[in-house]
């Protein structure tokens, strides 16, 4: 009867064997020998954040040419649990803390993904110009913030209310400039932000 189970247990061994190799290795970024495991890791994100970089459900956000700090910090928070999202903590604890930042690389080094004309932009709400101090001009990021740009109104109001709501608080800042706004006031940012 343990003769039967020999095969199988061992089996499960070598696997985890296997499995546990680039996790001793991973204070060095993907090599060439674990660049195509590597690759398919991150073959995994899209089935959110889109094959081609839009995303399959409006309130995930476009990742795809986004800045690479925030994009780093952010699968850093997730795995840390600094930033609390069941899927991304799932997602980032089967990467080690160098392919964080090499996943962050990659997708930063995609392009954004392109639009369909939009309709004319409505005037800027109040409040916007506080955006722009850090999200840069025409809110597309920089290294102090990311792009906000053309990310969805679903993804937008959703994580201004969780930052308002302090359920997000990975960001002192834009906890303390979300709290003050009401609901109707995040809800015409995130429509003006979505059409740019």
């Amino acid at each position: 009867m343990i003769n039967n189970h020999v095969p199988t247990v061992f089996g499960v061994l070598v696997v985890l064997a296997a499995l546990a190799a680039p996790a001793n290795a991973a204070e060095a970024i993907p090599g060439p020998s674990s660049q195509a495991e590597f690759g398919a890791k991150l073959l995994v994100c899209n089935a959110c954040h889109g094959e081609n970089g839009v995303p399959k459900n409006a309130a995930t956000p476009i990742i795809w040419g986004q800045q690479e700090k925030f994009l780093g910090k952010q699968l850093h928070d997730f795995q840390s649990g600094t930033r609390e999202f069941e899927v991304m903590s799932w997602m980032t604890i089967n990467l080690a803390p160098s392919e964080l930042d090499a996943a962050a690389a990659s997708f930063a080094k995609k392009s954004w993904p392109a639009r369909s004309a939009a309709a004319a932009r409505p005037s800027p709400p109040a409040g916007i110009a506080v955006c722009q101090i850090c999200h840069q001009q025409n809110l597309a990021g920089g290294l102090p913030a990311p792009r906000l740009a053309g990310q969805s109104y679903e993804y937008l109001v959703e994580a201004m209310r969780r930052y308002a709501e302090g359920e997000r608080t990975n960001n002192a800042d834009m906890v303390n400039l979300m709290k003050p706004l009401s609901p109707a006031e995040r809800e015409a940012m995130a429509r003006y932000i979505s059409g740019l």
